[in-house]
């Protein structure tokens, strides 16, 4: 049994945030947690790198996009949300492909916070040595 389902999904990933971002043909609303994109993201730049799938394969006004994404801080999720953008994107139209890889929109980012280590402060800082 097909279920006739207008949206595409794609997946996002940056540090620890996650995007599952859901687009249909539409007027352009941009919703993320249910709140518009500018309330969602206040800074230019994070919506500047949201919207950057959009603007690099000319589909301003094309789509509707739902984003639910969680996790990590803002900038990681700007950035969780224009890959799962990107690959939506990619999914509807497989032409997008090479634009979409020139400006590096589908490669994962796979810088992670290093772990901590036992006898240590963090990552790698140690404790203070007192000498007395």
């Amino acid at each position: 049994m097909a279920v006739n389902n207008p949206y595409t999904w794609g997946l996002g990933r940056r540090k620890s945030a996650v995007a599952r971002v859901r687009i249909k043909p539409g007027a352009g609303a941009f919703i993320v947690n249910g709140k518009p994109l500018e309330i969602f993201f206040p800074t230019l730049q994070n919506q500047q790198r949201a919207q950057a799938p959009l603007g690099a394969t000319e589909t301003g006004g094309s789509y509707d996009i739902f984003c639910n994404v969680n996790g990590g801080g803002i900038t990681g999720q700007a950035d969780a949300v224009r890959m799962g953008l990107a690959r939506a994107l990619n999914t509807i139209n497989p032409s997008y492909d090479e634009v979409l890889r020139d400006q590096g929109l589908l490669t994962r980012d796979s810088r992670m916070k290093e772990r901590k280590k036992y006898g240590r402060r963090g990552a790698r800082r140690g404790f203070q040595f007192s000498k007395r």
